[in-house]
Formats: C-alpha cells, structure tokens, sequence
C-alpha cells in the first residue's frame, strides 16, 4: 500500500512530534491538526532559544516555513 505524506501525519495526529523550520528553530508539541499547505498547530509546544526554553499552549506553524517533521 502507498502512504502519502499526508496520510503519514494523519497517523501520528495526537501524537508528539518535532519539526524543524527553515531558520533554524525546532519546536516539539503535540500535534492537533494539519492542511494540504503543511499548515501544522502544536498544543503545549515548546523550543529552546540558547538559554532560554520558551512554551506555548497553542501554536499555529505555517506550512512553507517547515523544514522537517518528524
């Protein structure tokens, strides 16, 4: 069976994930939902900045900034 990119972060909905964005930051949430534009909003995110860890409830990240997700 072929699996689309899409079908593949509909298996991990709910679950926690880590994206990388294009400048560099990575931010780790659970996923809570996803658009055909990659669109992605993370509840309880989180990410370092050197020293500083920052946390959000919800994060909206938009699709054509996303490097990786994993």
């Amino acid at each position: 069976m072929l699996m689309k990119p899409l079908d593949a972060l509909g298996n991990v909905l709910g679950d926690q994930i880590l994206v990388r964005l294009k400048n560099g930051m990575e931010m780790r949430g659970k996923l809570k939902a996803f658009d055909i534009h990659l669109n992605i909003v993370l509840d309880d995110a989180e990410f370092t900045d050197g020293d500083v860890e920052r946390k959000f409830k919800t994060l909206f990240l938009r699709g054509d900034m996303i490097l990786f997700i994993s």
